[in-house]
């Protein structure tokens, strides 16, 4: 048997293990670290005694007190459900300008539907709804169809664009590129910019008048303000949807972007829409 390594600097025994020239010193473990390890083996049989713990073929132990936060949890569920049934059965029998007559249960729609607009909505329009390029902003008042609670609750219901419901809200911009010349579109969007900022060629505006009455006074009106019959933008808030400057009209007159919202109630069901148009109406960008 070899005789036990003492560290010639330490005095204390060392383990045999070496690591980079460095030995490690056979300490032994604080007593209060040891007796606390103890107690949690100790505590661990415990759990496992009076608690379900251990996994078998088709159950688990049950424990000596038999109890679960599982089945607590199930009946508080159960319970909570039963309370919200009140609720949730008036919204869905009731018109949404009633509902938010009635002070409860608009409260209780608003919190319904910003729940529902986390989990649903706020991938695109974002936690705080303000949107994004792309994405309307929800808490102004720039709505392409219609910004009172009908409006909301039937653009939430139908989605645009969105060819698996027949009632969706359609529409599309034309691909001006292939009606109008290079020129004529750089005019149209001087003219645009000028409802609003200065364009790069001031020139270009009166032209571009002109065009502008010509191929687009019919969906956004002969003042640029838009028409929600057919979710045609107004042109003369300087709140854009899907470009940001000059050269960005001129490629969304040339190739328009056209985006998707889904249809709602044929994934939440009317009374949870319901909520939704009631939470983002609440928004303060409502009409």
């Amino acid at each position: 048997m070899s005789e036990k390594e003492i560290d010639k600097i330490s005095g204390v025994e060392t383990t045999g293990h070496v690591w980079d020239g460095i030995r490690e010193l056979n300490n032994p473990m604080p007593r209060w670290w040891v007796w606390t390890f103890y107690l949690t083996i100790i505590w661990a049989i415990g759990y496992t005694v009076f608690y379900p713990a251990w996994p078998l073929l088709t159950t688990n132990t049950k424990g000596l007190l038999n109890t679960t936060n599982r089945s607590a949890l199930a009946e508080e569920m159960v319970a909570a459900k039963s309370a919200q049934a009140v609720y949730l059965d008036k919204i869905a029998a009731m018109p949404l300008a009633d509902i938010v007559a009635d002070k409860d249960l608009a409260q209780f729609a608003v919190a319904g539907g910003a729940a529902a607009f986390k989990v649903n909505c706020s991938p695109c329009h974002g936690s705080g709804a303000a949107g994004g390029m792309g994405y309307p902003n929800l808490n102004d008042d720039d709505w392409l169809w219609g910004g009172d609670l009908e409006s909301i609750n039937t653009t939430l219901a139908h989605g645009i664009r969105y060819e698996s419901d027949a009632d969706t809200r359609v529409s599309e911009m034309p691909a001006f590129a292939d009606v109008l010349d290079a020129e004529q579109i750089k005019q149209v969007a001087a003219y645009v910019v000028s409802l609003t900022g200065t364009p790069a060629d001031a020139a270009m505006v009166e032209p571009g008048k002109t065009v502008f009455a010509e191929n687009c006074a019919a969906c956004h009106g002969e003042d640029a303000k838009g028409g929600r019959d057919f979710g045609a933008p107004n042109l003369t808030d300087a709140i854009w949807l899907k470009v940001s400057d000059e050269a960005g009209i001129v490629e969304q007159v040339s190739r328009p972007k056209h985006g998707v919202m889904p249809a709602w109630n044929a994934r939440l069901g009317e009374t949870t829409v319901k909520q939704l148009a009631i939470y983002v109406h609440s928004l303060g960008g409502g009409e």
